[in-house]
């Protein structure tokens, strides 16, 4: 090779990049301090980014069809046009963070008593029919009475646990304070800052572009922007998605759970929505949680509600998901279920929501790369197909 001056402009970058990469294998704990103090230090610029990102999707659709035709004389959009519709914005997802809140504190009230009223009888029932099952099968009596199971001693162990609990709960809100007023400013500079990136959001992006043309080749340049076009799209969409497919999964669960009389069907259906905001697994947490409340009313039901259950999710798993989610960012169904389980492994609830349109970007340029090269190839037909 030779040694003009690009190459070993090259050769020297390499060599940089080999120090700093054994550095951080050697150094792994203060690299990971490092991390956590950068991202603690831009935390509210990260989350402002993230709050605008969300708030993007449903602005992009209000200026685009309630205010399609407030331009002027130039073709642009005029100025007010943002500001309204960042408040619109606002108000649209303050309305159904009430509405959820109206819908489900209520139910949640109302199970409380039910449940402490029911939690006794519960046990009593539970008790007798052990005993029938025992005299049914003599084979499980022998087995449960060998478990020597004090039904009064487990109430009050149950009882007891929900007071310590309550107690260990109310002594460590002093100690945690700091922190959620922490939280609290964080979040409230992290809005503020998203306010900005939305008033602003066309300016960014043209100044990213520019940033990246003076400091790369054009061709990569031209890269570049393409993926993050691409990027922008795939998470918009998926968004888009998985709300959809959330509201749709709630209204199957109420509409089904309300045909057979289950109880708590409406906070059950809307604790169900929100936890299947979490892909694919998400909804798991809301059959646990709704099982478990219709258990103690009548464990007849519960078993309806399991199966139910069981029913809706292949439904939802096999049609909605990969049809609404699936179909939004352009990523066949076996790559969303591995995208789902790579990143809650890796990176937990976060890793689930980002790697599915990671994944299909991903799988996007590949796709594309592979379609490249086999036309380069000029192969037969039947064997490519």
């Amino acid at each position: 090779m030779e040694l003009n001056k690009k190459n070993i402009k090259t050769l020297l970058g390499m060599a940089a990049a080999i120090v700093l990469f054994a550095w951080a294998l050697q150094n792994t704990s203060r690299l990971g301090e490092l991390v956590r103090y950068l991202l603690g230090l831009f935390s509210p610029f990260l989350l402002g980014m993230s709050i605008a990102f969300i708030l993007s999707v449903p602005l992009r659709a209000i200026e685009r069809r309630l205010f399609a035709h407030a331009v002027d004389a130039n073709g642009r959009r005029k100025g007010w046009v943002r500001p309204v519709s960042i408040l619109i914005t606002l108000a649209l997802v303050a309305g159904v963070l009430c509405v959820v809140m109206f819908l489900i504190i209520p139910e949640i009230a109302g199970s409380i008593s039910t449940l402490s009223a029911a939690f006794p009888a519960f046990l009593g029932n539970m008790q007798r029919w052990a005993v029938e099952l025992s005299a049914t099968l003599p084979e499980i009596g022998a087995w449960l009475e060998g478990l020597e199971i004090n039904w009064q001693q487990l109430a009050s162990s149950v009882f007891q646990f929900l007071q310590n609990g309550a107690g260990d709960l109310l002594g460590g809100a002093v100690g945690v304070a700091g922190a959620v007023f922490s939280g609290i400013v964080t979040f409230f500079l992290g809005f503020v800052f998203s306010f900005y990136i939305l008033m602003q959001k066309e300016r960014l992006a043209r100044q990213a572009r520019q940033i990246c043309y003076a400091f790369l080749p054009e061709e990569k340049a031209d890269f570049a922007v393409r993926v993050g076009r691409m990027a922008n799209s795939t998470f918009s969409s998926f968004l888009s998605g998985q709300c959809i497919e959330a509201v749709i999964l709630g209204c199957l669960f109420f509409i089904a759970m309300s045909i057979f009389r289950l109880p708590y069907a409406m906070m059950v259906s809307v604790l169900i929505s929100i936890t299947s905001l979490v892909p694919v697994f998400g909804a798991f947490i809301g059959c646990f949680v709704g099982t478990f409340l219709i258990l103690i009313i009548n464990p007849m039901q519960a078993l309806g509600f399991l199966i139910l259950f069981l029913v809706l999710q292949q439904i939802e798993g096999n049609l909605i998901y990969p049809k609404v989610v699936g179909g939004s960012v352009g990523l066949p169904s076996i790559w969303v279920l591995m995208a789902v389980t790579i990143g809650g492994s890796t990176m937990g609830l976060i890793g689930m929501l980002i790697f599915i349109p990671l994944t299909s970007v991903c799988y996007s340029l590949f796709r594309e790369m592979v379609y490249r090269r086999l036309s380069r190839k000029h192969l037969p037909e039947q064997k490519i197909r």
